[in-house]
Order: C-alpha cells, then sequence, then structure tokens
C-alpha cells in the first residue's frame, strides 16, 4: 500500500476507521526524515492491511502540536482508535517491520484495561 498524506481535515476519519495506522511525522527539510521515507514506502506494500499516512509537520503545525511533536521524524502507531507507540527517530527497515508486527500482536482488550486501570489509579 502506498502512503497517504494526512491533514487536519482527514485525520479524524482515518483514525476513526480504526484499524491499525502507522504515522510519520515528518519535514522537506528534515535530512534524517528524507532518508527515512523510501524505508517507510518500502515497507508499506508489505503491510497492506496497516495503513501508512504521512504528516507534514510544516503543513500541518496544528495536527503535529496536537500530538506535542517535538522532534522530527516521529513515528506513532495508533490501533483501534489507541496510541500504541510514539517516538522520535528513524528507523531501519528490520526494526521498523519488528515495530509494525508488535504492534499487530497486541491484544487490545489487554491494551484497554491496562488504560482503565491507570485511569483508576490517578
Amino acid at each position: 500500500m502506498s502512503t497517504i498524506e494526512l491533514t487536519r481535515e482527514s485525520f479524524e476519519s482515518t483514525v476513526i476507521a480504526g484499524g491499525t495506522i502507522l504515522i510519520d511525522f515528518w519535514a522537506e527539510w528534515c535530512g534524517p526524515c528524507r532518508m527515512f521515507g523510501p524505508i517507510y514506502d518500502t515497507v508499506s506494500n508489505d503491510y497492506p492491511d496497516v495503513i501508512f499516512g504521512k504528516v507534514d509537520t510544516e503543513a500541518q503545525q496544528e495536527l503535529a502540536g496536537m500530538f506535542n511533536i517535538q522532534s522530527i521524524p516521529t513515528l506513532m502507531i495508533i490501533r483501534d482508535q489507541v496510541v500504541v507507540f510514539s517516538q522520535a527517530g528513524a528507523l531501519p527497515d528490520a526494526s521498523l517491520r519488528d515495530l509494525i508486527d508488535q504492534a499487530l500482536a497486541l491484544d487490545m482488550d489487554a491494551v484497554r484495561a491496562d488504560i482503565a486501570a491507570a485511569n483508576d489509579a490517578d
């Protein structure tokens, strides 16, 4: 699957649709972002059930701000409307694949239970 450009307007509907969404927060001027882009695009072809989105932090400053993006590239995984991963830095091909496989293997009922327990403890 090729990557899609996410905007403030399309982001919510993409997340609400559910499933697994991998998001690359990037900017054109960012050297590491440009180096990571081809890896991201290549890996996207092997995961047809995962949505690969890109957020241009220059054009979508409000969206980047919503997620408190401090440095780029930042990778985020949202699964079934829950952020399950967010970290700055590019990954090599094998590490990106491993990360996606781990996210796909998560028991989302257990994740939601953990979140609820953490919220109850507050």
